[in-house]
């Protein structure tokens, strides 16, 4: 049966190949594995570059199963120019092998010797432009999580994340914390922060893009709690990076009471995070506040001497604490 595959990819007619690359997508991973070693990933690969939906269908399942659990087959398949034959397959008007090519490109990009070929090839725009375009409505919620989880494994070689920025990856995930589901949020907020701790570049971006602290704010407030875990990591590196301009806008933006009850029942990141990004925003007399921000501002300073008190805010009186907070967020 092996065999037969095998000659049919190699030499067999559309209908013959077709049928292979069907039954080799069934076959297990030992045996696509031994297959994959004679010679079948280019074939497949110029199936992939037709213009036959079905057949273009057939050689992605049959890759992406050679890929599986196989980083030298990874590497093969980029070396035999799957790359650029597989952003084709992400462009076309099919839905449903635009959404099969993503998760294709994800497994690719998961082998480190893959990102930079599949950046260099264009890959940041594209993915990027899916997430931008309409086509994010029209695409299913795994597809959407695909194309995060694609750029986070690109963002991971730390060249890779000025290309990001400089193609408005920065906005695009602000927009996707603020705007979708909480599993893609999630994904958003994880990226974003990989982006901004891992580059000065990307955190001024992050830091001056319209509506963003407020976004971070607001992720903070209602997210899981790995999200919120992460808005207030983003938030502490802002603030952090030029704190004389930085805690006015995020104290306006009514971060306190987040904060205060994020350093109560947060993860354990997220309590570490939110008292640090505490002590840096005190001290805001010149922040232009409004009178009853000014109030917030001495109850506030009245929570944080507690906090100082008893070292840490679990520390407290969690009654206390959460009738202080109350207080702020009327």
């Amino acid at each position: 049966m092996e065999e037969m595959v095998v000659e049919a990819l190699l030499f067999g007619d559309r209908q013959a190949q077709l049928l292979a690359a069907r039954q080799l997508a069934q076959f297990s991973s030992k045996q696509r594995h031994k297959i994959a070693e004679k010679g079948v990933v280019p074939p497949l690969i110029l199936m992939m570059s037709t213009n036959d939906c079905e057949v273009i269908e057939a050689a992605l399942f049959a890759l992406l199963s050679i890929a599986f659990r196989s980083e030298r087959n990874k590497i093969l398949i980029a070396k035999s120019g799957g790359i650029t034959v597989l952003l084709d397959v992400i462009q076309c008007e099919n839905k449903l092998l635009v959404e099969l090519g993503v998760a294709f490109l994800l497994t690719l990009s998961s082998c480190g010797s893959n990102k930079m070929a599949i950046a260099s090839f264009g890959a940041i725009p594209i993915l990027l432009e899916l997430l931008n375009s309409q086509s994010y409505n029209n695409m299913s919620f795994q597809a959407n999580l695909d194309i995060l989880s694609t750029l986070h494994n690109l963002s991971t070689c730390n060249q890779l994340i000025p290309s990001i920025v400089s193609y408005g990856g920065v906005a695009t995930l602000i927009r996707l914390v603020n705007l979708t589901s909480e599993l893609v949020m999630e994904k958003a907020v994880v990226l974003l922060e990989n982006l901004v701790s891992s580059s000065r570049i990307a955190l001024e971006e992050a830091a001056r893009t319209e509506g963003a602290i407020q976004c971070l704010v607001e992720a903070m407030e209602e997210g899981s709690r790995q999200c919120k875990e992460h808005a207030v990591a983003i938030l502490l590196l802002i603030c952090d990076s030029c704190r004389d301009r930085y805690r006015g806008m995020i104290l306006r933006e009514g971060a306190m009471a987040a904060l205060l009850q994020l350093s109560v029942d947060g993860t354990r990141r997220a309590r570490d995070k939110a008292k640090r990004l505490l002590f840096l925003l005190r001290d805001c007399s010149n922040c232009g506040q409004t009178t009853k921000q000014k109030k917030n501002i001495v109850l506030f300073e009245q929570i944080m001497r507690q906090i100082e008190q008893v070292g840490e805010p679990e520390g407290m009186s969690v009654a206390n604490l959460e009738e202080m907070i109350s207080k702020l967020r009327t």
